[in-house]
């Protein structure tokens, strides 16, 4: 369950780590799957007792880098640096010293040694263009020492290096290339962003220069409306009027009964 939890669930592994802990403390696996746990959700006092603990029951060093990451995670980068020159390093594998050379090199730039940093990460598994598990990570640290040692040109290369490298995506080497150069991401299938494509636009009345309606847009609702807008003052008045209404032609007759019927 530790192992099966450890990447999606780290604190539910944690909790399953201490009952395998009460169950069975004599066994080195489950010293090794206890410290693992507690180095992943950054319990790094419990995490170096453990894994001390695995390696005298099994006599084996490759857990040296971790331990020397537990000493960085204590606040003690000098401790880790001084574990990078033990003896126990040579009896590492490839990948066991590459991984060494990565916890040196944070060691120093945790002591803002970044220029030494730079350095620790040169060596001949950087400069190979020969592939490994490890190659993205090593090639993204160098990265990372060079934009902490101000070689900002630099390290847009070694990004690009990483990224091209990464092809199981352990590190974010390809964000960090995008966002030197200036490129920004948009996920095409986010379902907020296409609702945001399709609201239609709503279309705003006419404004006039003042920032007023004009006529054209005005709609009137009854009468009473039309009869506020029109003053009686506003209507044209014939001087000459005698008084007397023409007689109107049958079609303006019926025309007139309509007005009042809907009136």
């Amino acid at each position: 369950m530790v192992a099966r939890l450890l990447d999606s669930e780290p604190e539910e592994a944690y909790q399953y780590s201490r009952v395998a802990l009460r169950l069975a403390s004599r066994v080195a696996a489950v010293r090794e799957a206890a410290g693992f746990a507690s180095y992943v959700t950054q319990r790094y006092s419990e995490a170096l007792t453990e894994f001390r603990a695995a390696r005298r029951m099994t006599g084996r060093v490759d857990l040296w880098p971790v331990m020397a990451d537990c000493e960085r995670g204590l606040g003690r980068p000098e401790r880790a640096l001084a574990m990078a020159g033990e003896p126990e390093v040579k009896q590492l594998d490839k990948a066991g010293q590459v991984e060494m050379r990565l916890v040196a090199a944070g060691a120093r730039g945790d002591m803002e040694q970044f220029d030494a940093a730079v350095v620790t990460l040169q060596s001949p598994e950087l400069a190979s263009s020969a592939v490994h598990s490890w190659t993205a990570r090593l090639r993204y640290a160098y990265a990372e020492a060079l934009i902490a040692a101000g070689r900002g040109e630099e390290a847009r290369d070694w990004f690009a290096k990483a990224a091209e490298a990464d092809t199981d995506g352990t590190t974010n080497a390809a964000e960090r290339l995008a966002e030197i150069d200036g490129v920004e991401f948009v996920d095409a299938l986010d379902p907020e962003l296409a609702d945001e494509e399709s609201e239609p636009a709503v279309a705003e009345p006419a404004k006039r220069k003042g920032g007023e309606a004009s006529d054209e847009d005005v709609i009137f609702e009854d009468d009473e409306d039309v009869e506020e807008f029109y003053d009686e003052d506003d209507l044209e008045i014939d001087e000459d009027f005698d008084g007397v209404v023409p007689e109107r032609a049958p079609a303006a007759e019926e025309a007139k009964k309509d007005d009042e019927s809907d009136k």
